[in-house]
């Protein structure tokens, strides 16, 4: 069974039909820069040119870097504030001909693939997933149901927000080792692991394609923390999984 996945970033707009059966991409992904400001307009007609790039007109998931809840953002923390208090389903599907559209947070979409498909498979303890991009997503797991809406990037480490100092864009934007910017990212897993007592954590993002170069240099982390197998894809999966979800509960 295929369904279309679109994960919208901070930096990109990415998606494909999803094999789901197979928990992996039934194409290439088609990817596209996220305008700036990334303004419900800009991103949607993002959105529709990765969607139109395959003709694709059935149902579609979707993620979205902020809280949803009903299909609505209730935050966005690396898009324009303007998407606070938009119905995000209802925009796409409007933008798309009239596709039924499901909305999910991008971290939790990521999650749910990862523990479907990926590093997660067979874990029934707690596992938190935690996507490091533009910011830091996280989806929370216990006996294998997801809470959703962690954002767990958001807290507070040292009087910063934990995103703006882990984050892989603030590797990137202070030109930091991977030796320095790892030492910041075991200090926030650390703070994590204080609050959950996770099993595992599951590191997510483009930048776990990376994962030799960092997840080896970071020390004294009781849960086992290992890279998401499903890499930069896991949302796109994750959301086309949501779609089906709700396809067979309509």
């Amino acid at each position: 069974m295929q369904i279309f996945g679109v994960d919208i970033g901070g930096s990109g707009i990415k998606g494909a039909p999803v094999d789901l059966d197979r928990g992996d991409l039934a194409q290439d992904r088609h990817k596209v820069l996220t305008p700036h400001p990334a303004t419900p307009e800009g991103v949607v007609e993002g959105v529709r040119e990765v969607v139109e790039h395959f003709g694709w007109t059935g149902p579609i998931g979707a993620t979205f870097p902020g809280v949803i809840m009903d299909g609505t953002a209730r935050t966005a923390a690396n898009v324009d504030k303007s998407w606070i208090g938009t119905d995000i389903r209802g925009l796409i599907s409007e933008r798309v001909g009239g596709a039924r559209v499901t909305v999910l947070n991008d971290a939790d979409a990521a999650g749910v693939a990862e523990m479907h498909f990926g590093a997660g498979r067979g874990r029934t303890g707690t596992v938190i997933t935690l996507t490091l991009g533009t910011g830091i997503g996280s989806a929370v797991f216990t006996g294998g149901h997801l809470v959703p809406n962690s954002e767990l990037g958001h807290l507070e480490l040292h009087g910063h927000d934990a995103e703006k100092k882990a984050s892989s864009k603030a590797r990137e934007d202070e030109d930091l080792t991977w030796e320095h910017w790892a030492h910041r990212v075991q200090k926030y897993l650390a703070h994590v692991e204080m609050l959950f007592s996770p099993e595992l954590f599951i590191i997510g993002g483009g930048v776990s394609r990376k994962a030799h170069k960092f997840l080896p240099l970071i020390k004294g982390i009781e849960a086992e923390v290992v890279p998401a197998e499903l890499q930069n894809n896991a949302g796109i999966v994750g959301a086309a999984m949501a779609a089906r979800a709700a396809e067979q509960g309509a």
